[in-house]
């Protein structure tokens, strides 16, 4: 801690992220755990990427938006799970302010962008399934890419207001931060100065920034439903539902857990469970995105099938070449 000029008060200069630190037994099982998530995280999303890139069926608007989707829960994982891990392994739960807003940052970023982006998924679902006709020429390449980017350069805007506010709020005491990482209500909780106005200017982004991709979600599942129960055949039915079930689970997965996270009462008898539900969304959700992809999505398979069977006769050549 850092002394200042302001009467009494000490201005902290690092945090303890308290985490899951009450369970001290546990902590060799849980970085076992959370090593493992990420392994499969990292390596199931940029499957899905390299997928995306390489086969030349994927290269449609809804696997652009799926490519997009999973580099974002890769870099979305990168900014919690990694630094969890090390704290299980050197019992260090510091970080120092900067580190905290740097972290809040890019979370920030990432899940508002995610917001935006599964809506955007959402609009692309609406206009194949409710104005097939119209779907090749409304979602050009051009249209996609810039709908794409608007969800990074969002979320990237409503995270740089708010982390410049806070970085304004002065932290005097107590320095535990009673989460895995560095999250907006925890930190705030610990500062001395008056909060009211970046909770105010938050709650303004929040509701800009969020809540219509949020809406917007939810009014083309509407339509989609209302579109898919007026085809008169149940295999037209079921065909229809099939493009856009996976990202309806996707959606219902991260809006769930972070509306229960962030909407429910804030008090100590709920703590532990948000901070359950918090590794919902911010551990598992990027885990279970390729898995649900992949194992509901017959194309994704045929890309894979492609892709597997490209390389076993890559090494075939190679071991013929070798043998000569």
């Amino acid at each position: 801690m850092a002394k200042t000029d302001q009467g009494n008060q000490t201005t902290i200069t690092e945090f303890i992220l308290l985490g899951f630190g009450s369970h001290p037994g546990l902590h060799v099982f849980l970085f076992l755990l959370f090593l493992v998530i990420y392994i499969l995280t990292v390596a199931g999303n940029v499957l899905i990427i390299v997928l995306v890139v390489a086969d030349q069926h994927l290269h449609t608007p809804m696997y652009f938006f799926l490519g997009n989707l999973s580099c974002l829960d890769t870099c979305y994982t990168s900014t919690i799970l990694p630094r969890m891990m090390a704290s299980f392994l050197t019992n260090e739960y510091v970080i120092s302010v900067n580190g905290c807003f740097l972290q809040y940052y890019f979370f920030t970023w990432l899940a508002g962008s995610e917001c935006c982006l599964l809506s955007v998924m959402s609009y692309d679902r609406y206009v194949a399934i409710c104005k097939p006709l119209q779907y090749a020429t409304h979602m050009n390449g051009k249209f996609c890419l810039h709908l794409a980017a608007g969800s990074w350069i969002n979320g990237m805007v409503a995270s740089a207001i708010v982390t410049s506010l806070m970085s304004r709020l002065i932290f005097c005491g107590p320095s535990e931060i009673d989460h895995f990482f560095c999250d907006f209500t925890p930190v705030i909780k610990l500062s001395c100065s008056d909060t009211r106005p970046i909770e105010l200017v938050t709650l303004v982004l929040a509701s800009i920034f969020t809540l219509p991709p949020f809406l917007l979600t939810l009014i083309s599942y509407v339509c989609i439903i209302i579109t898919i129960l007026r085809i008169p055949s149940t295999t037209g039915r079921q065909k229809a539902f099939s493009t856009c079930s996976s990202h309806l689970i996707v959606v219902t997965i991260f809006y769930g857990t972070l509306n229960i996270v962030y909407l429910s009462p804030k008090n100590p008898t709920l703590r532990d469970l948000n901070k359950v539900f918090s590794v919902f969304y911010t551990v598992l959700t990027p885990l279970v995105n390729p898995i649900i992809y992949s194992l509901r999505n017959k194309n994704v398979k045929e890309a894979l099938a492609h892709v597997r069977s490209e390389c076993v006769a890559l090494t075939r050549d190679q071991r013929i070449h070798a043998n000569f």
